[in-house]
Order: structure tokens, then sequence, then C-alpha cells
């Protein structure tokens, strides 16, 4: 539809109205012009899959025309985007028509915005300002419409929301869907033939488990939670959309008449109340009173958009903004619809997590074993509230299949709000500027006259510098060290190990165990206090099991798991220094990778003299009661459950709880997510409590209700 010049420059011309640049066209000239950018972007979006702007830069477009066109009336167009609602059609499935039209909901950023958004209603309603409107406010799923008729309580036929007026009929694929039933008791309220009208979406961690299935099998990966749902919708076999376990949540009733063909929606009252009519019924519908609610006013309806907006991570479902809406039925029908939204309906929508930008340089880092990392550096963007100018590539593999060039156009996403991504280049973009990534052979970080030669061992994605001249991955190796994982020092965080190896106190993992105190407690933002607190957590670390000291050595492969198998079978860490790699292929879990990077790191005599001297400093190299493996426990209140706990406990240590726990048959676990069964919350607990609120799965015990169930 669109060649790749064309393409190119209707990218331009729309980041010249995004960024304010002066256009000193008329009107006129203007409408014409926004109108076939946001043509443009709309294919892209809903034909293609493939938007090369952000959900915000698209609503700034189109508000622009909105407004130009509010003050020109006698030059908006039939054919206007404003005219009309966004298409997904393929033409892969039967048009059918939808009982009533899907409208598209307006925009809003802010408390502001939806307080314009109440006096609006409320000059239509012939109300006061000061008067309170009851507001219905629920999460705006990020997947797929779709529209579910039924008549005589039976599900008959299915679509996606299409144009707007028409959709694509996918009744087989609906039919497949777990939480769609096939037969609802509407009758029992006086509905005979009814549209309900939903989301189609996929858990965050369902679709993490896909793509592990998927690189198991040598497949691609999915993009993203949202283009897989709306993906699974349109599949020709049933059985292939039922794999990607889809998930519907119904939001609305859209039609609803009884027997004689009467509208029988106003007789529910309130759209709070249509939603508890669906639940009643069967549906998946937002639970009420955590993830919707029901206002007086919209002041509380924004307090609640904010809260969730806060919450969003933590939630299973990719979410992207909040939906307010006038609560009362007749008001909604007495305020009415333009030709592209309701009136008394807004979506509050969150930060960006999508953006667009250039890609201008890549830098390197060096990991613990000499992995080297790519780093684009890109023109500053803001991206769910925080400015991005860093960019992780991987790998060089990462750069060569997605075809990245020094001067792209690229699309950045944020996973999970937290790490920046590149999802693709803007090929369509190129103009011929654009100049290829060369990678390095030789070690780009070190800076000596001595040339080091990058490997790649086979069947690895990474390169590596086999010798490190320079320091850098003894810099990494001490990081690691004196981390949480391994030898798990407080206190001691990247910033001060940094500013430790500047002053030439650190050079290898040895040196953290005789460190300067006395200089240390003069440095600025230290003190005698700070030095000896410092110097309590490196004296407590000496006395760690076995296995964080065998993790903490940076070997290659070798995790915790497989240091703790490693620790259950010496009297002494020196003793693996006579095994062979066939000795360590003997324990059970132990691969033959593992045996021979670990068999290789005890041959180094360097690496052997590092022991010896830690043992001299103190450092436990034996194993300790920690060690040993522990008895399984198959009776207890927390068999097989996975727990955490936050906050401060007033009772127990956090190690004593713990410990406790796993006597009960709990398993520790480091973090909220899906998988957690119970939190234990103390005083002052964070965000962990509001991330397992928010899941709604997981049971929240207080520290005495713990005990009670612990047995002491």
């Amino acid at each position: 539809m669109y060649g790749k010049e064309q393409q190119r420059q209707l990218y331009a011309r729309s980041k010249e109205y995004l960024d304010g640049q002066e256009l000193p066209l008329p009107a006129a000239e203007q409408l014409p012009e926004l109108r076939e950018l946001l043509r443009y972007h709309e294919w892209r979006y809903y034909v293609e899959d493939d938007p090369v702007l952000s959900d915000y830069e698209y609503d700034q477009l189109y508000k622009r025309l909105e407004a130009l066109e509010a003050e020109h009336p006698e030059l908006v167009t039939a054919d206007s985007p404003t005219q009309r609602v966004g298409s997904d059609l393929t033409g892969n499935f039967a048009s059918v028509p939808h009982l009533v039209p899907m409208l598209s909901l307006g925009n809003s950023y802010n408390a502001d915005d939806l307080r314009e958004f109440d006096r609006q209603v409320k000059r239509m309603l012939n109300m006061d300002e000061d008067s309170d409107l009851a507001y219905a406010v629920e999460p705006k799923y990020d997947g797929g419409t779709i529209a579910l008729v039924y008549e005589n309580d039976r599900l008959v036929r299915a679509a996606t929301r299409g144009n707007g007026v028409y959709g694509e009929e996918i009744t087989h694929n609906a039919r497949v869907i777990r939480s769609v039933p096939l037969t609802a008791a509407f009758s029992r309220f006086g509905l005979h033939r009814v549209e309900v009208r939903g989301e189609v979406i996929i858990r965050k961690d369902r679709f993490e488990e896909l793509n592990a299935r998927r690189a198991a099998a040598g497949l691609p990966l999915f993009a993203n939670p949202r283009n897989t749902a709306t993906g699974g919708l349109r599949m020709k076999s049933p059985g292939e959309a039922a794999e990607r376990q889809l998930e519907a949540f119904i939001y609305s009733f859209g039609y609803g008449t009884d027997a004689e063909g009467n509208d029988a929606v106003q007789a529910l009252g309130t759209h709070t109340h249509a939603l508890d009519i669906l639940t009643e019924l069967g549906f998946k519908v937002p639970a009420a009173g955590d993830e919707r609610t029901r206002t007086s006013e919209i002041g509380a309806a924004a307090d609640f958009c904010r809260a969730w907006e806060e919450r969003r991570a933590a939630y299973p479902y990719e979410i992207d903004g909040m939906v307010v809406k006038v609560d009362d039925l007749a008001l909604q029908e007495r305020a009415g619809y333009t030709s592209h939204h309701p009136r008394w309906a807004i979506a509050y929508k969150f930060a960006a997590r999508q953006a667009t930008t250039t890609l201008l340089n890549v830098e390197y880092q060096v990991g613990k074993i000499g992995t080297i990392t790519p780093v684009a550096k890109t023109e500053p963007v803001a991206l769910a509230g925080v400015m991005i100018s860093s960019v992780s590539l991987h790998n060089e593999d990462f750069i060569r299949e997605k075809d990245l060039r020094l001067g792209d156009q690229v699309l950045l996403e944020r996973a999970g709000d937290v790490i920046p991504y590149i999802v693709k280049p803007l090929e369509e973009l190129r103009d011929g500027s654009e100049t290829p990534i060369v990678w390095p052979v030789t070690c780009p970080i070190n800076t000596t006259e001595e040339e080091v030669p990058l490997v790649r061992e086979a069947g690895e994605a990474a390169w590596r510098c086999p010798v490190c001249v320079c320091g850098a991955q003894n810099l990494q190796r001490i990081i690691f060290h004196v981390s949480k994982v391994a030898m798990d020092i407080d206190g001691m965080g990247r910033r001060y190990v940094e500013q430790f190896y500047e002053l030439g106190w650190l050079r290898t993992i040895v040196d953290v165990y005789r460190l300067p105190y006395d200089e240390i407690a003069r440095l600025e933002g230290f003190g005698e206090r700070s030095a000896d607190n410092l110097r309590q957590s490196v004296e407590a670390a000496k006395q760690n099991p076995l296995w964080r000291l065998l993790h903490g050595l940076s070997i290659h492969h070798l995790g915790k798991k497989a240091s703790q198998l490693l620790a259950q079978h010496v009297d002494h860490v020196l003793d693996l220094a006579g095994w062979s790699e066939e000795q360590f292929l003997h324990i059970k879990d132990i691969g033959p990778t593992v045996a021979k990077n670990v068999a290789a790191y005890f041959a180094n005599p360097i690496h052997l003299e590092q022991l010896r001297e830690l043992e001299e400093l103190g450092v436990n190299v034996r194993p300790t009661e920690a060690d040993r493996p522990a008895a399984q426990v198959t009776e207890g209140p927390f068999v097989g459950k996975s727990m955490l706990f936050t906050g401060s406990l007033q009772q127990l240590s956090r190690k004593e709880a713990q410990e406790r726990a796993k006597a009960a048959g709990a398993r520790i676990v480091s973090a909220v997510s899906g998988k957690l069964d119970v939190l234990v919350v103390g005083e002052k607990p964070g965000s962990k409590l509001k991330k397992a609120e928010a899941l709604g799965t997981v049971r929240i015990l207080t520290e005495a209700e713990f005990l009670a169930l612990a047995g002491g």
C-alpha cells in the first residue's frame, strides 16, 4: 500500500509535527496532510500490526487534526480518520456486521484531562459542575478486542473489532478460549439477544512459558503478549489458538434485547451492575473493588487510575491504561456519541512503553568471564517515565538478526516497564546514510598496547576476551564476588567496589579481605562508623558456607546449584584441585561443560594460590552445616508452597523465619511473581505487598499468623 520512500517521508513529516517545528501552512493544506499521516499510521498499526509511532505520538497527531477540524468544520471530509474508527480487517476471515458499531475511546493522560472530561460530560447532561457524578473505572487491557453474540443463552458468533462496523468472524477460535462461556443464562435477566464486548489477552507468565517452549523447539519468538493474543484470534486452526492459552476479559454490554426485540440493557441500571451480572453468568470480568471500582466523583477516579499506574508492572496481564465511564446507563445514553467515541467514557493512558529514536553508536562492556556485551547509544527518549539513552544489544547475533545499523530509526520498548529493548529497526525509513555495525576482532575494552583477539566457543552466542591484560574483568569478578548471590557482603555494592578499585585497594577478590579500613574511614562520605560497619560485614562473610565461596569464584557456568553440589562432596576447597573431569561427572546434575570448566579452574596454579591466601585471611574453605544436603520435608503446613518475607519482622530475624518456613515445607523465593504462593508481611512491607495484592493469587500472612501455622 505504501512504498519504502513514501513511508520514510510520511514518518519524517510526522516527526516534524510531533517535534513542534514551525508549520506555517494554512489549515486547508495541513488538514489533508494530517489525514494522510494518520491513515498511514493506522495501516501500520491495525493492518500490518507493526507501528512506527507510540500510541501517545499517534494520539498527538490525532488531536491536532481533531482541533483543526473543530476550528474549520467546513473543511471536514467524510474520509477523515476522525469520521470513522480504525481497522484491523485482514481479509482472511468472513466479514460480519456488529449489532451496534464498536467505537474507539478518547484519551487522557493526567488528572487535569479527566477533570476536563468531567466538565464536558456534566455540560452535556445539564449538570452543575460542582455536583457529584458516579464513574466506573476499570483496566484497559492491551490485547485484541472481541465481540461475542449470544442468542437464547448460547454463543452463536464471535468477531474481532474490525473497522468498528464490520469485524472478522472468529467463532471457531473463541470457542477454544476457556474463559468464554459457550452458554450463559442471560434469559434470567430478560435478555434474549446479546452482544458483549471484551479483550482477548495472555498472561505475562504464560507468554514467557510459550516463548521458552518455542525457543527450545527452535521456533521464532513472539514479540509481545499483545501481538500473541491478536494473532491467536486469527489462527486458522483452533488447536493452534488453544495452545496460546488465551483469556477473554469482558468489559461491557454492547447490545441487548428481550424476546420482543426491545432494548433490555437500560433496565440493568448501571455499568457496575451490568458487570456484576456478567460475573454472575460466568464471564471473566475485572474483579470488583480491586481491579475495578465505582467512584462518586472524578477526583477519586483519577486517584484510582494513578494507583493502578504504580502497580501496573506487578499485574499478571498487560494493561496500557484505565477506562473511566459514566456509571449510570441512562446518563450514558443521554450523553451520546461522536462518530469516533462515546462521550461518556475516556481512556486514562499510562506513560508510553514504546518510542522511536535514533541509534547513534555502539559501545562495549566486559563481564566477569570476559563476555563482550554491545550497548546501543541512542538519542535520549522518554519511555515509561524514564529517559533512555543506552540499550543492551546482547551479542553479535542479536545485531545481525535484526540488521541494526548506525543511524537507524529504532523502536524501543521497556519490558515490564524496566528493561529497555530494541524491538526492531524501521527499515522502510532508511535513506542510505546508515552504516553497518562492525563487530570487533580484538578486545574493545583493553586500553593497553597488547591486543587480545576475541574468541567464540562452538554453540555459544557470546564473544569473549580470553586473557584479560587490562584488569576490567577482575573488577567485574570482584563486583560479583561481594554481591548478594555470592558472598553477600552487606554494604559493599558496585559503587564502593569501583571506588576502591580506582584507589588501587582492590585488584583481585583476595583484596576484599584486606581492605585498609583506617584509610576508608577518611574518605568523604564514610567516617569511622561506616568503615567499621563495612569491616564487620566482611568479617561476617568469612564464615559463609563453602558453596558461596565457590559461586563467588566466577567459574564459567558454575551456578548456585552446582556450587552447592560440589560443596557437599569435599572436605576442603583445595580437594577439587586433584579431581578429573570424570570425577565431577559422577555427581548427579553436574554436566560436561561445568566439569570441564571447574577442572580447568582448579588446574591453574594462580587460582590455587588465591584460595590459599583466602584461607590465610580467615575465609572459610570447608563445608559448613549449611552445605549439608537438607532432608526433604514431606509434611507441614507449607509443603509444596513458595514463600517470601517482606518488611521488618519483630519476633524472628529474617534468616530464622526462613529456616522456620523451610522446616514447615516451604520453598523460599526471592521475588513476587505469578508463582508465589505465600507472602509473610512484617512492618513497613513496601512494594512487594502491593505487587502481591495486585496478583490476587497470593496468600498474605502476618508474622503472627505465620508463626501460628508454622508451630511456634
